[in-house]
């Protein structure tokens, strides 16, 4: 055969070849995008302020000058540790004298008890210096409470507050001398309209977001519920409980608050995939097993959250439909899948993998 004709016949043989690969290089490039079963729940959002776990403010009983303070501004204490001392000296004076009281009085009573036992003293003789002995403890017993009241101790764990007062002060009955909060639990309380009280129960989760700390997301329970509807605001006070290990959430601070209720396992995909056409949504699905073939595919969508939305039906757990592309692709096309955007891939990141390719 001639070579012209040898050239002609591989040209003609190639032409499906080529046809193949240049149909392949047409598709259009997409980014799929997998549904996903998540927990889900409806938001109810609140306003509400942090307090302490347990708060107290320390003030005196007694007008007294203040000879010693054992802590400093912010300090963490112990329940039981002394925070402030009051000056006790003539307290101290009349304790001792009383002590000295009573062990004359219980020597009395032992030469009380032995006269009698020896015939040599009364009964009456040995209760009335029983009853002596008695009330000189009970005389010990009310100095040592008039000291206590000298020494102010933290109730319970906690944070002082700031020391606005220095040894050597007066202080009177009722006189602020210190705060103290217990903050490795924190408690929210925010109002709720009555509307949603039937869902409300003790255990419900939340999560309360504080504009002092953009990038966190503090999760807490639903404590406790208000006993009253307020019949002005129509809303019931809810009490949310918070763990604080770190002690960065304050008493007073301002929280957004979103309560997940009517909790669930849902198909969840980004919303960006929607396809609206009058009252119905579509997806574009591809079918992974047909070369990547689109279906124009009409599925049924509840709730919608933070750019995602919540599939009631059409579609199942890992079904892969075009996440990014979508305008461009019609039903019963074959596409050319970039990539997968997921927790690990965004959609930005393949992108820039392919830029320059037509996507």
């Amino acid at each position: 055969m001639a070579p012209r004709a040898w050239l002609t016949l591989a040209l003609t043989l190639s032409l499906p070849l080529f046809s193949a690969l240049a149909l392949a290089d047409e598709r259009t490039a997409v980014i799929g995008a997998r549904a996903e079963q998540q927990r889900w729940s409806d938001p109810l959002e609140a306003l509400g302020t942090l307090r302490a776990d347990e708060s107290v403010t320390l003030s005196a009983t007694v007008t007294e000058i203040v000879s010693a303070l054992n802590f400093m501004d912010g300090e963490e204490v112990e329940a039981g540790q002394l925070l402030v001392q009051l000056d006790d000296s003539e307290e101290q004076a009349q304790l001792r004298a009383a002590q000295a009281l009573r062990d004359e009085r219980r020597n009395a009573v032992s030469r009380a008890s032995q006269l009698e036992s020896r015939n040599l003293g009364s009964r009456a003789d040995v209760e009335d210096s029983q009853a002596r002995l008695r009330q000189v403890e009970a005389e010990i017993e009310a100095i040592e409470a008039r000291l206590s009241s000298h020494r102010i101790r933290a109730p319970f764990d906690g944070v002082v507050g700031f020391r606005n007062i220095s040894s050597g002060a007066l202080v009177t009955p009722g006189m602020e001398l210190v705060t103290l909060d217990k903050l490795d639990v924190v408690k929210l309380d925010f109002s709720v309209p009555e509307v949603y009280l039937a869902i409300l129960r003790p255990g419900l989760s939340l999560s309360a977001h504080s504009v002092a700390f953009p990038d966190e997301r503090f999760e807490g329970e639903v404590a406790s519920i208000g006993a009253r509807v307020d019949p002005v605001t129509r809303s019931v006070q809810v009490r949310a409980a918070f763990d604080n290990p770190d002690l960065i959430l304050r008493p007073g601070m301002l929280m957004e608050v979103v309560l997940q209720r009517s909790p669930r396992d849902a198909v969840v995909v980004a919303e960006s995939v929607l396809v609206p056409s009058g009252e119905r949504q579509y997806v574009m699905l591809i079918d992974e097993e047909d070369a990547n073939r689109i279906s124009r595919h009409e599925i049924v969508i509840g709730e919608r959250r933070a750019g995602q939305v919540e599939v009631l039906e059409g579609l199942e757990p890992g079904d892969l439909v075009v996440g990014h592309g979508v305008q461009r692709v019609r039903d019963g096309d074959r596409v050319r899948l970039l990539g997968i955007a997921d927790d690990e891939h965004s959609i930005r990141e393949i992108l820039e993998q392919h830029r320059g390719d037509d996507a």
